[in-house]
C-alpha cells in the first residue's frame, strides 16, 4: 500500500513512525508544515515529523498550502492508494481528498461528533468530561464532519493535562489505525455518517483564554491551567508583570475573589480567592523568569502575599 503522510507535531510523530513500520505499507511521502522561527533568537525550526522523516530517509514535502495545482500534481506524481492525516494543521481541498482511492483517514482526538474543531483535547478537560477518546474518520470539505469509521474510547482520571492527554490520545489513534488500515483497505469496515444534531464544536483557543478570572470557582479554574499547558497557560497579573500559574490545586475554604492569602500547606502554600474555593499555587513563573515552587518564589517577593490579583 502506497501511503501519504500529512502531520507535523510531536504527538503525530508516532503514528508515522508506526506506519514506517507497518509490513505491506509503503511511505513514500510525508507532508508537514513549513519551518518556522521558534525560541529565543527566533531560528528557523523543521517539526518533530520533518525531523523523524528526515532521520529514516522518507521524502518530506513542506507547502504553506495544498492549494496550488502544482502542489497537486506534486501529490498525485506520488500515486497514493491512501493518505493519513494526523495533525498536520491544514485544509485538504477537493481533489486532494479524491485522489486517493482508500481515501483520506484523519485522527481526531476525541469521540466525534462531539468536540469537532481546533481545541479538541483542551475542550474536553475544561469541560469535565469523564470519558473521551479517538475517532478515525474519512476527512470531507467539512471541519471534522466526515464519517467515522471507529473510534477508540478512554477514561479521563480528572489530573490530565492537555500535553499527556494529546499524547495518549495520539498513542491510542496509532493503535486503532494499525488494527484498522488493512480491515479497511479489504473492505472489511464501513465509514458511518456521524449524527449532526449531536455535535459540538470547539473553538480556537487566544491568548485571553489564559488570564485567571477570579469570579470563576477553584475548579473551573484548575481545569483551565490543565487544559492550557500547551498554550497559552494560566496567567495573571502582578506588579506589572505576568505571572504563570503552572501548577494549581482546587481546595476548599473561602476567601476574596484574587485575594492571595497564606495557607500553611507546603505544597501550595498561598491559594487565590475565587468565586467558590481557593486555587492553591504550587509552582509559578515570574515574566521573564524560570518556574519555581510557589515558596521559593515567596521567598523573593513576599509581598504576594496579600496581593489583590
Amino acid at each position: 500500500m502506497r501511503l501519504v503522510f500529512m502531520g507535523t507535531p510531536t504527538f503525530a510523530v508516532p503514528v508515522l513512525a508506526g506506519l514506517h513500520a507497518l509490513d505491506g505499507t509503503e511511505v513514500v511521502g510525508v507532508y508537514t508544515a513549513p519551518d518556522r522561527p521558534a525560541g529565543r533568537g527566533r531560528r528557523s525550526q523543521p517539526s518533530p515529523v520533518k525531523d523523524f522523516a528526515g532521520e529514516q530517509g522518507l521524502p518530506v514535502f513542506q507547502p504553506a498550502s495544498l492549494r496550488p495545482a502544482e502542489v497537486q500534481a506534486g501529490l498525485e506524481e506520488l500515486k497514493p492508494d491512501v493518505i493519513v492525516v494526523a495533525a498536520y494543521g491544514k485544509f485538504l481541498p477537493l481533489p486532494v481528498l479524491e485522489l486517493p482511492p482508500l481515501d483520506c483517514l484523519n485522527i481526531h482526538p476525541s469521540l466525534l461528533p462531539r468536540h469537532r474543531g481546533p481545541s479538541p483535547v483542551a475542550t474536553t478537560i475544561l469541560e469535565g468530561d469523564q470519558i473521551t477518546g479517538v475517532t478515525l474518520m474519512l476527512l470531507d470539505q467539512g471541519m471534522d464532519t466526515g464519517p467515522v469509521i471507529a473510534q477508540t474510547k478512554y477514561r479521563l482520571r480528572g489530573d490530565e493535562t492537555a500535553q499527556d492527554l494529546t499524547e495518549t490520545l495520539f498513542y491510542l489513534g496509532w493503535a486503532l489505525l494499525q488494527d484498522s488500515l488493512p480491515r479497511w483497505q479489504a473492505g472489511e469496515l464501513r465509514a458511518q455518517p456521524q449524527d449532526d444534531a449531536i455535535a459540538t464544536v470547539s473553538r480556537k483557543l487566544e491568548r485571553a483564554d489564559g488570564l485567571a478570572d477570579w469570579s470563576m470557582t477553584a475548579d473551573e479554574l484548575e481545569r483551565r491551567s490543565r487544559a492550557f499547558t500547551l498554550w497559552p497557560g494560566l496567567f495573571t497579573d502582578w506588579n506589572g508583570s505576568g505571572v504563570k500559574l503552572v501548577e494549581v490545586t482546587a481546595l476548599d475554604g473561602d476567601g476574596l475573589p484574587g485575594l492571595v492569602a497564606e495557607t500553611g500547606d507546603l505544597a501550595a502554600p498561598v491559594a487565590v480567592g475565587t468565586r467558590r474555593g481557593l486555587l492553591g499555587l504550587k509552582t509559578v513563573q515570574l515574566e521573564g523568569k524560570r518556574a519555581v515552587p510557589t515558596g521559593d518564589f515567596l521567598r523573593g517577593a513576599p509581598s504576594f502575599i496579600g496581593a489583590q490579583l
